[in-house]
């Protein structure tokens, strides 16, 4: 991307002081004279990148361009709430003498991430069907708190005090059913995060209870969702009055009005220009257009369809994995929209059209 290009309308959104124009896309057929915007699958390969940014063991950063917004939309959407997880659904509970009473532990039981594959187990046509090994995962928690005897007596800390002070998402066991121990051989099922605290006991307190963990999907609750966040946002871009550049004795001011790493000010002649690496961190907070004195040197824009996605995994799946699962489930409501819209059009006018249904 050239920083120094000019401001184009079809290609950028623009930011003002208080106002944000050309929002929404124009390429679509007829709003150009003389120009051909239909549906082109040779044309959309050649736009279309994926490239990812950055890697972690939680999270992944990767820019998709040449897309329209509903379409990054989409898969923001789909990442948040129609890939299947595994979460806890049904809590039995024998005994729970804590402070947390039952419905609310319940609740708090359901919200710990698990790492079983979803692939590995079907989904409940409905909630009233029978539990299987394929369909359900068994957790088991017994637990109880006693005092330790052992304990120096001017100690202070519960952990030294008292035997299991702290129920931890690591204290629940799993109990296979029918062929789960050879399939989950690999990776028996567990939260990813053990370490996490569920309740603090003390002497006399104990809990007992079994789960079952079932397959799901976010738009039907919360604790299915896949992901702590996916998140996307447009590549700023700054564009540079060449015909007017920043006065050495304002290089300084200029270059802090944006994000550390963005403007580059050249140490014996001041010159600015803008680092291309450094764009991506800009939050275009459009300090510089607060200033009148500053910002007549520049103008600032977002790329319409360069999308910086960010997606934080909290379950089974590795970050990478997340986008291709989300494209898989796109496909499928394409699919299915494909096949609906095929058998309106067999039942259809005799020219072949269409219909809209009535709802």
């Amino acid at each position: 991307m050239t920083t120094t290009s000019e401001y184009n309308p079809r290609l950028h959104v623009g930011l003002l002081e208080e106002l944000v124009t050309n929002v929404s896309s124009t390429d679509f057929p007829g709003h150009y004279p003389d120009e051909d915007h239909s549906w082109d699958l040779s044309k959309f390969k050649k736009k279309l990148q994926v490239k990812v940014q950055k890697l972690s063991a939680r999270s992944i950063e990767f820019d998709l361009v040449g897309v329209d917004a509903s379409i990054a939309n989409a898969l923001r959407r789909i990442l948040i709430a129609e890939v299947p997880t595994i979460a806890i659904e049904y809590v039995y509970v024998w005994n729970n003498t804590s402070v947390m009473v039952d419905e609310v532990f319940s609740h708090r039981l359901g919200l710990i991430p698990l790492n079983v594959d979803p692939a590995l187990l079907e989904m409940k046509a409905s909630p009233s069907d029978q539990a299987t090994d394929r369909n359900t995962i068994v957790f088991k928690l017994e637990i109880e708190c006693t005092r330790n005897t052992a304990a120096p007596r001017d100690s202070k800390d519960p952990a030294v005090l008292y035997n299991n002070s702290e129920v931890l998402a690591g204290h629940l066991q799993w109990i296979p059913q029918g062929e789960q121990a050879d399939v989950f051989i690999a990776h028996p099922p567990a939260p990813t995060v053990p370490g996490t605290v569920l309740v603090k006991l003390r002497p006399g307190q104990a809990i007992e209870m079994e789960m079952h963990a079932v397959k799901g999907l976010g738009k039907d609750h919360a604790k299915f969702s896949p992901v702590a966040t996916a998140s996307y946002r447009l590549l700023p871009h700054i564009i540079l009055d060449e015909a007017n550049p920043v006065p050495p004795h304002l290089a300084t001011r200029f270059r802090d009005c944006f994000s550390p790493g963005v403007i580059n000010v050249d140490p014996t002649t001041k010159k600015v220009s803008v680092d291309e690496r450094g764009v991506r961190g800009e939050t275009v907070s459009r300090e510089v257009l607060r200033h009148p004195d500053l910002a007549g040197f520049v103008k600032l824009a977002r790329v319409r369809d360069h999308f910086i996605f960010n997606v934080e995994s909290e379950g089974p799946y590795e970050p990478q994995r997340l986008p291709l699962e989300a494209i898989r489930v796109m496909r499928e409501k394409i699919s299915a929209l494909k096949a609906a819209a095929e058998a309106l059009r067999a039942q259809g006018e005799p020219d072949g059209d269409v219909q809209m249904a009535e709802t």
